[in-house]
């Protein structure tokens, strides 16, 4: 069967199934260029995190990175260098807007590929409408071969419905599954920092606390 005959006998159903796959495919091929873009955070960003703050070059350190993981690290660090107390709620904002940014078209994707099917069977039931009303109207008395290529042209449509469907919901939990691992990452990251800012945070109160305890001694 060649695919001028599928659109012919398919009817409008087929043709808004094309439209279908192609917005799919313009969309995943987007999204896949844009993780492959998406910079990462160096092998040894964990040393480098370290010994940014051993030698207090933390904010020179952040800028250099790039990639969703580390605008929210900037983010989490700005915060902190504001005096912003509720780190963890900025950390938690800012990397839902980089996984909002990730999984754009997303939710386009799922639509289309859990109503394909539907409009196929749509497809499939008006034709086998047709097909019975063309029985009633010869009283019954119709070729068999006749009857059994009006059913095939019927059900050709959800054949089309599920060959555009079973592709898009793949490649969509691909993605799915792509933009979760880059989430664990960004919230590993952040836990990084956030730890060690914390320990600097305590660091220095305990630092203000001997220095507060040495002048009241002083003072006495």
């Amino acid at each position: 069967m060649i695919v001028a005959e599928i659109f012919e006998k398919g009817g409008p159903i087929v043709w808004v199934l094309l439209v279908y796959s192609l917005i799919a495919l313009t969309l995943v091929l987007e999204r896949a260029i844009h993780f492959i873009l998406m910079k990462r955070l160096p092998c040894d960003f964990e040393r480098g995190l370290k010994a940014a703050f051993s030698e207090t070059k933390v904010e020179p350190y952040l800028g250099s990175l790039k990639g969703p993981d580390a605008r929210v690290m900037q983010a989490i660090h700005e915060a902190h260098v504001e005096g912003i107390g509720d780190l963890d709620s900025v950390a938690s904002r800012s990397g839902s807007e980089e996984l909002q940014q990730m999984e754009r078209g997303f939710r386009t994707l799922s639509i289309l590929g859990h109503t394909a099917p539907l409009l196929g069977l749509l497809g499939t039931v008006i034709g086998m409408i047709k097909a019975f009303m063309v029985i009633e109207l010869a009283g019954g008395q119709v070729d068999s071969q006749a009857l059994a290529g009006g059913i095939w042209e019927a059900m050709l449509t959800t054949g089309v419905g599920l060959t555009v469907a079973i592709p898009i919901l793949l490649l969509l939990h691909i993605m799915e599954s792509a933009a979760d691992k880059r989430a664990h990452g960004m919230r590993r990251s952040a836990m990084m920092l956030l730890e060690r800012l914390s320990s600097e945070r305590k660091s220095s109160e305990q630092s203000r606390a001997i220095h507060h305890r040495k002048g009241v001694i002083h003072a006495v």
